[in-house]
């Protein structure tokens, strides 16, 4: 477990920042799986600073709740017209029964300790005809991501947090929730260079450097490092970003 009331939190802005333009990309992405109608309101499921929730205001017009279970991320929570930041969890929702209209779960579902319990939990919360949006990664079908090659159990690390594409699918249908048939990729990102990269990756605000052995975070860094000083304004390829689509019956 990583805990996200002590170092983690002073470190999770500088790591994990998205610009606005990217905040608009994203939460545009997300509109197209959604209901047309506006106003939805929305639960912003893991909200942690609450990077997306101020968006999700914006672009879908309604209430939008940020629950977190770690009082230091709602702390330093951005704040915004309709939205709410609650103390909970995944598997404990402090809303009532048919209350949203869209969950978003963006890269949290790794951390839940009940992934079933709380997929029943997000189907509890939607309304009949509402959309959970299970943004994570799979096991079975990881990017190559750039900063790999300095971390040589970072793919397995990573590999080894999340389930397959079939599943978190089969976990979605026994909680009572539609999965689309193909898994959706999107994606908001900005461009980076190597050295935006490097700077971000090292304030360490990524859950795999809890977890690599010890001294290869280190080693990593300083060769990560080297190669920052040879070429620092080279742009890095955007990876497309996986989800899955589900939906409470009507």
């Amino acid at each position: 477990m990583v805990d996200y009331d002590g170092r983690m939190s002073s470190v999770y802005v500088a790591g994990r920042r998205i610009s606005p333009a990217e905040v608009a990309r994203w939460t545009t992405a997300f509109a197209a799986y959604v209901p047309e109608r506006r106003p939805l309101d929305v639960l912003d499921l893991g909200s942690g600073t609450g990077r997306f929730t101020p968006g999700l205001a914006a672009e879908f017009g309604g209430r939008v709740y940020g629950v977190e279970p770690a009082d230091r991320m709602r702390e330093v929570a951005e704040p915004g017209p309709g939205v709410s930041y609650l103390k909970g969890s995944a598997e404990d929702i402090p809303l009532p029964e048919a209350s949203v209209d869209l969950v978003l779960m963006f890269l949290t579902f790794h951390h839940w300790t009940d992934p079933l319990h709380g997929l029943r939990e997000v189907r509890r919360v939607l309304r009949p005809g509402g959309v959970a949006l299970l943004r994570t990664q799979f096991s079975d079908l990881m990017p190559d991501l750039f900063w790999y090659r300095y971390f040589p159990s970072a793919r397995v690390v990573d590999a080894a947090m999340y389930c397959t594409v079939a599943e978190a699918r089969a976990l979605a249908v026994e909680a009572g929730l539609v999965p689309d048939a193909d898994v959706v990729r999107i994606t908001g990102e900005d461009p980076r260079t190597v050295r935006a990269t490097y700077e971000r990756l090292s304030v360490r605000a990524l859950s795999t450097f809890e977890h690599l052995p010890e001294g290869e975070t280190e080693a990593g860094f300083a060769r990560f490092a080297a190669d920052v000083e040879q070429d620092p304004e080279r742009v890095l390829p955007v990876h497309e970003a996986t989800m899955l689509v589900l939906t409470r019956p009507r």
